[in-house]
């Protein structure tokens, strides 16, 4: 039968197009896909079956087109059907529209059903938390040596790992652990959740489900930001719990918690009484023509007049919530904000674009050896969970290398304390933060500029095994479940 014969043999035979559907779908039931379509075994019991009982003489490949016909069928009805927002009505022959608000409402209803949903789910959160737990004392040493960085002196990993293990014990190298790991889910979550729907608008119409590199590099980069924003808070409170590991206590926490007395219970946190700084500030006033009839009691309602000189307290006075609220007010939960958005930007773009840079090369040498080679990426299949987890640690490591300079901009500045009142003042002056415009735009201070790459090589390591475990977890487990 010559090709201009059988390109209607499926419309010509009655019952074959039927058949050829029912035959199908018992095969995928019984053997299952191989990428995008049928396994050989299969393909050659659809043509033998078919063959003696319609009484044709076609190829395998006849089919084989007449599978590629009726998935590009399907792709179109169903773009049609995603666009439209509704179904399709046998009875009039036309594509129902649907609300927008309604089909919103449809969406999350089948999301909360649908146990699918629930369990992929729960399985990511468990492999970011298990991500999180194998890397977080890489994480704890990674952050001492970016804050504790001097340009003429390099901190030893080693040394520092004694030193939170006489000041805090084993425990210490965990210091921050819950913060870390909430953060790390929002943040992750957020990530993979924006990634996912924008290259399923770049997909959106295409036969098969591929993404090019560079529109993998600008999911990541809008992907990024938005982590950026959700990790933050998160990543502040952590860090002053990794630098308390690390500190030894102050002779100012003894004093205050020895203090009962209401107006030493009045100082900002992190602060103690000065009498001697009290005594001049009463004795400048006490000049002035008008006078306050209750003088030192007016002071003393303002704490930060009995502080002395106005040194800040030390980080490690500061780290839990009540306090760095009271003292140096909300705004500094979102500390550091543009070099982390900066810094996960480009994390995100360098990781998803290495990563789907990886996942062409290895579908490529996995198609190399493939007899008939495959037509379509999908006929190639998926890569093993070891091949995307290396992959994606690989890709997790490259990325920390592209962003390591901002991660240390974003680490010291939420590690400095600066009260409320400070904060205040530099506004009401107008205060603009030194550097060159790269600099301020992603919050880079220029006496940190000989130090940006410090402990990179920790967090190098700490990305790449995260990324392996998170993936490798995640895929093994999504396989053991479904």
């Amino acid at each position: 039968m010559n090709a201009a014969k059988f390109r209607h043999v499926f419309t010509s035979v009655p019952g074959l197009a039927q058949a050829f559907l029912d035959l199908c779908l018992e095969e995928v039931t019984k053997e299952g896909y191989q990428g995008s379509s049928l396994k050989p075994i299969s393909w050659k019991r659809v043509r033998d079956t078919l063959n003696d009982k319609f009484n044709l003489n076609l190829e395998q490949k006849a089919f084989k087109n007449r599978w590629d016909a009726q998935k590009k069928k399907y792709v179109a009805w169903r773009n049609c059907v995603d666009k439209s927002g509704g179904e399709y009505d046998n009875n009039v022959w036309c594509f129902v529209l649907v609300c927008a608000s309604e089909r919103v409402l449809s969406i999350m209803n089948d999301l909360l059903n649908d146990h699918m949903f629930a369990t992929h789910a729960i399985t990511a959160a468990g492999s970011v938390a298990l991500g999180s737990a194998l890397t977080h004392p890489l994480d704890t040493l990674k952050t001492l040596v970016q804050v504790g960085a001097v340009p003429n002196k390099k901190l030893d990993a080693t040394k520092l790992l004694d030193r939170v293990r006489s000041l805090s014990g084993n425990s210490g190298l965990y210091s921050g652990f819950m913060l870390s790991t909430f953060g790390r889910i929002s943040g992750v979550g957020a990530r993979f959740g924006i990634f996912e729907l924008l290259t399923a608008f770049y997909k959106d119409g295409r036969e098969d489900n591929y993404v090019y590199v560079s529109e993998a590099l600008l999911a990541g980069i809008a992907a990024g930001a938005l982590e950026g924003f959700v990790s933050t808070p998160f990543e502040l409170l952590k860090l002053r719990a990794q630098v308390t590991s690390a500190s030894s206590p102050s002779a100012s926490a003894s004093f205050r918690n020895k203090c009962t007395s209401p107006v030493t219970a009045k100082l900002l946190h992190g602060y103690s009484a000065n009498k001697m700084a009290l005594d001049n500030t009463v004795g400048l006033l006490s000049s002035l023509p008008t006078k306050h009839p209750n003088m030192v009691g007016s002071l003393k309602e303002y704490p930060w007049m009995m502080t002395g000189s106005g040194k800040p307290p030390s980080v490690h006075e500061v780290k839990r919530t009540a306090d760095i609220i009271s003292l140096e007010g909300w705004r500094t939960l979102w500390r550091g904000l543009r070099s982390g958005v900066v810094r996960d930007s480009v994390f995100g773009g360098m990781f998803f674009s290495s990563w789907q840079f990886l996942h062409i090369a290895m579908l490529e040498w996995k198609a190399a050896g493939m007899d008939p080679p495959p037509r379509s990426v999908e006929e190639i299949g998926m890569l093993s969970p070891w091949a995307a987890s290396v992959a994606a640690g690989v890709s997790g490591s490259v990325a920390a290398a592209a962003s390591h300079c901002f991660d240390t901009a974003k680490s010291r500045s939420q590690c400095i304390v600066l009260p409320k009142y400070v904060s205040m003042e530099r506004r009401l002056l107008k205060w603009k933060q030194p550097g060159y415009w790269v600099e301020r735009v992603s919050g880079i201070h220029p006496k940190d500029r000989n130090i940006l790459f410090r402990g990179i090589g920790l967090r190098m390591a700490r990305s790449g095994l995260a990324s392996f475990a998170i993936v490798g977890s995640y895929y093994m487990a999504v396989g053991h479940l479904m």
